[in-house]
């Protein structure tokens, strides 16, 4: 007999102690003597400190029915279980009369044979349909396989439409004797159904007839449960409602048809938020934001955002921006967002200052759960100041259509370990007053990969891109040129330190290309570390023309909490540009990975 002394915990009075917990499991491996011992509520009495003799007692007696079910699931299906409390059954000690103290509970298990499967049946099953490998003759009767081979039949019929399927009957016989299983499971299908009417329920805010919209279920078409599961998501990913559930109603209609009853638990229809952003040399961002998640009762949204950044700003100064965005789910098609978007901004930057005001109407498309596109018109006017002294003016106009796709597979957006994320927008401009006709292209790939660590080691790798054609340098927006340095290129140099110059004036430039590596290690459940290495390169054309480099690299910190790590990051110039300026380090503060 092995036994194993899980702990001790000192009594908190004369009636509330148990000294010892013991299990004794002959003959079994040590995994399933680590999954008895983690299953029995006796052991997670001991590890919560519940050591009233009440709830130690209460314990015990339930244990004989999780623990017979544990071993059911591994093919032991006469085992012998005994839990003895100072000596005594604890199925002879009632809840009402408990003992005044406990020492030492015992817990032994005799496992028996180990059953083997002689029929192993579920019938009549869809095409295609295939039934979990191991339900077969001679394979380890787990009672885990006779559920998952019934619920996989029973799915197999509602994917073809069959949306009432279920069982019928169930035969499952253990032959002590022999020690075989016997398991014969017949199903009933149902006839093939079609989608008939949704009938939203709990909503009090909403409009059904919007629910219904978004929801995107049509009436008519075959059954089908991947359908529903997507219409649950497209509810949910409006923000609007806390839960919604989709399901078939009891009964199919005359007509072969099957209503679908969505229960709906609405969210509190207003949010409000605020965040911080620390760099060494850009200074403090400070935003917040208003969100309206219902505004006219068909699940629109309208979040209005405020930030000023520049703070104590080392290099440019103090700017603002202000946004309102207005978003309609379900337009045109129940995968189609409208978006609207107004925004007014002051921007303060190291080679130029710009006033700007910009109008967008926009289309977000979801083709798949990671494949996303995205159109629209967006009018921009921007005044802006450049030139060494700020003696320069230029008023630039556009009218663009952006068009892009995105692909995101992802485990986690703020704090990836494994997947793929891959952004590309070309948009075609038009320009007016002093800025010429172009078109500006942008990439930005990122890959994650678990070293077989289940998420302790994860190499990161982001590739970035940017080209603009068509419109000279000093014709072109200042907004849309591009620069390299700061937190999301290339750490450790200063925010947009590395641009072009071009006839005495510094700007940014028409090509841009930026590659980041790094090696992230979790310590502890909360704590984690990072190393890195940034590099970014500006032309002053589209990859041609005056060009220059930069490269930093250094060390982060972070500190998971519920809404992702709170990063940390410590960079100094491996490579410093003509034009760079700034201390040796930089240091940059947000939540979230750097990508």
């Amino acid at each position: 007999m092995l036994a194993a002394a899980l702990g001790f915990a000192p009594a908190s009075g004369p009636a509330v102690a148990m000294d010892d917990l013991r299990f004794s499991v002959p003959g079994a491996e040590n995994g399933l003597r680590a999954d008895i011992e983690a299953s029995s509520l006796l052991a997670t009495t001991l590890r919560e400190g519940q050591l009233d003799p009440l709830d130690v007692t209460s314990a015990a007696r339930a244990d004989y029915g999780r623990l017979i079910g544990l071993l059911y699931e591994q093919g032991y299906y006469a085992p012998q279980i005994s839990i003895r409390i100072d000596g005594r059954e604890a199925a002879d000690i009632s809840t009402l009369n408990p003992p005044g103290r406990i020492g030492t509970v015992e817990v032994s298990i005799a496992l028996g044979p180990q059953f083997v499967f002689r029929r192993a049946e579920v019938a009549p099953l869809a095409p295609g349909t295939e039934l979990p490998e191991g339900f077969a003759p001679g394979a380890v009767a787990r009672s885990t396989l006779v559920r998952d081979a019934t619920v996989v039949a029973v799915d197999g019929w509602r994917a073809q439409g069959h949306a009432l399927a279920e069982t019928s009957g169930q035969e499952v016989t253990a032959d002590h004797r022999t020690q075989v299983l016997d398991v014969n499971v017949r199903i009933a299908p149902g006839q093939q159904l079609r989608f008939g009417q949704v009938r939203p329920s709990g909503n009090e805010r909403t409009r059904s007839a919007r629910i219904v919209q978004i929801a995107g279920v049509n009436s008519g078409e075959i059954f089908d449960p991947e359908a529903v599961a997507l219409a649950e998501t497209r509810l949910r990913r409006t923000g609007t409602f806390a839960s919604a559930a989709i399901r078939p109603a009891e009964t199919a209609n005359p007509d072969g048809t099957i209503d679908m009853d969505v229960n709906i638990q609405e969210a509190p229809p207003r949010r409000l938020g605020a965040g911080v952003e620390v760099d060494s040399n850009a200074g403090v961002r400070v935003s917040g934001f208003w969100l309206h998640r219902n505004l006219l009762g068909g699940a629109e949204r309208l979040r209005l955002e405020a930030a000023i950044e520049g703070i104590a700003a080392r290099v440019g100064g103090l700017g603002f921006t202000v946004d309102a965005r207005y978003t309609r789910p379900a337009t045109l098609n129940s995968d189609t967002d409208l978006e609207l978007g107004a925004r007014a901004q002051r921007v303060e930057e190291r080679d130029y200052g710009a006033d700007a005001a910009e109008a967008d109407i926009r289309f977000l498309r979801r083709y798949s759960d990671r494949l996303t596109g995205h159109t629209g018109v967006v009018l921009r006017f921007e005044r802006a100041r450049f030139g060494e002294d700020r003696d320069l003016r230029g008023n630039f106009g556009t009218l663009g259509v952006p068009v892009g796709l995105t692909w995101d597979s992802r485990d986690r957006p703020l704090d990836a370990a494994r997947g793929f994320y891959l952004m590309g927008e070309i948009k075609p401009y038009a320009g007016f007053s002093e800025a010429e006709h172009g078109v500006r292209m942008r990439l930005d790939g990122r890959a994650y990969t678990d070293m077989g660590s289940d998420g302790r080691f994860v190499l990161a790798g982001r590739v970035q891109a940017g080209a603009i054609w068509g419109s000279a340098l000093s014709a072109t927006p200042r907004n849309y040129l591009f620069y390299s340095g700061g937190g999301g290129t290339v750490r450790g140099l200063p925010f947009q330190s590395l641009g072009v110059t071009q006839g005495g004036v510094s700007s940014g430039g028409q090509g841009f290309a930026a590659v980041s590596g790094e090696v992230r290690a979790r310590v502890t459940d909360r704590i984690g570390l990072a190393a890195f290495v940034d590099a970014g390169y500006v032309s002053a054309g589209p990859f041609n023309g005056a060009s220059d480099w930069q490269a930093g690299a250094g060390v982060g910190l972070r500190y998971q909490t519920p809404v992702g790590p709170i990063r940390v990051d410590v960079a100094t110039p491996v490579r410093r540009n003509a034009t760079a300026t700034g201390g040796r380090f930089q240091v940059y503060v947000g939540i979230g990975q750097a990508f």
